[in-house]
């Protein structure tokens, strides 16, 4: 039985920081010949921008490090956790809302903070969110997100080995 490996990347709103985590993280599962083997979205813990793109910036952003963005906002909802492997939260405040959504202790333990994957990242793992301010957020976002990526592609890695084992 080999069913994909799913990752939910969640922010605010889902046009910001929760595109720009999933626009990375595909690309890097591509480079390591993963894509097919893992699949990734996104989603927000509120349905503002549900049906909308991603915010042009993280759009410009992303397009100016060679990163593409094909992107509907939507909001998370709780029957999704059964489906998923891991829930990536963007800040702490999402991780607390997940918690809250997740119907069972188990599928709370699928929630984890981006930024937990980053070994030099500081005691606040908060990726802030950049929507309020100037285009210079997204870019630290985009270095945030990038740093955290290779130590999430690990995790996979080391659960695709233990569901193979």
């Amino acid at each position: 039985m080999s069913t994909a490996y799913r990752v939910c990347f969640v922010c605010t709103g889902n046009i910001c920081r929760s595109p720009m985590a999933e626009s990375v993280f595909r690309a890097r599962l591509a480079e390591a010949g993963l894509d097919g083997v893992v699949e990734v979205d996104s989603a927000g813990t509120g349905g503002w921008h549900e049906g909308d793109g991603a915010d042009p910036r993280t759009v410009a952003v992303l397009a100016e490090h060679g990163y593409g963005t094909d992107h509907t906002a939507r909001q998370f909802r709780a029957s999704w956790f059964a489906r998923l492997d891991l829930v990536i939260a963007l800040d702490e405040g999402h991780r607390r809302e997940l918690i809250r959504l997740a119907p069972t202790p188990v599928e709370a333990a699928k929630i984890r903070l981006l930024r937990s994957y980053d070994p030099s990242a500081p005691a606040d793992l908060d990726v802030p969110d950049p929507y309020y301010g100037s285009r210079a957020g997204f870019e630290e976002c985009l270095e945030m997100v990038e740093a955290a990526s290779e130590g999430l592609l690990d995790a996979v890695r080391e659960s695709l080995k233990e569901r193979a084992a």
